[in-house]
């Protein structure tokens, strides 16, 4: 017998001119974890990733790690107590496409903090992978997005997202 499909598309966006913050909300629970796709022109000017904010929240309670590589050097960066988390931390630019995909995993869950792990990159540049934590114990119902090394601090291009539910991440 074979597999159905596993990921469920929930909401898609795209952006066709210069915006600060896309928006996923009413999130339904019914899924065990979330894939967040972007692909595209990522930003207008400057600034440093794809930025993810959880319920609206922006305190204190964020922390990533990521790695970036561009053919030469392998920076690490690591952020504590941050407002937002990195969903990617390729240094997007408006002149090459981009990708990012964050796994959020067991975002429902009322009794532990949520993980996500992100992978990034942008053509003739540079990837990264990054491993995110939000301090809450909250099931995610929103997800923002925005561009820069604040959230937010740039706009998004021309860029489509897609945030996915995975039906049976865990069997």
């Amino acid at each position: 017998m074979a597999a159905g499909a596993t990921y469920e598309p929930i909401a898609t966006t795209t952006v066709t001119t210069s915006t600060a913050t896309v928006t996923f909300s009413s999130i339904p629970s019914t899924y065990t974890d979330l894939i967040l796709v972007a692909g595209g022109l990522l930003q207008v000017t400057g600034g440093n990733g794809l930025r993810i904010r959880f319920n609206n929240d922006s305190g204190s309670n964020y922390s990533d790690t990521d790695w970036l590589g561009n053919g030469s050097t392998y920076p690490t960066n690591r952020e504590t107590n941050a407002t937002s988390n990195y969903a990617a931390s390729s240094t997007f630019s408006s002149t090459n496409v981009g990708v990012a995909i964050c796994q959020i995993m067991d975002y429902a869950s009322t009794t532990k903090y949520k993980t996500s792990i992100s992978l990034g990159g942008q053509a003739l540049s540079d990837v990264n992978i990054t491993i995110n934590l939000w301090r809450s114990t909250s099931a995610i119902d929103r997800i923002d997005l925005a561009m820069g090394s604040t959230f937010p601090s740039n706009n998004f291009s021309k860029v489509t997202l897609t945030l996915y539910g995975i039906t049976a991440a865990l069997s």
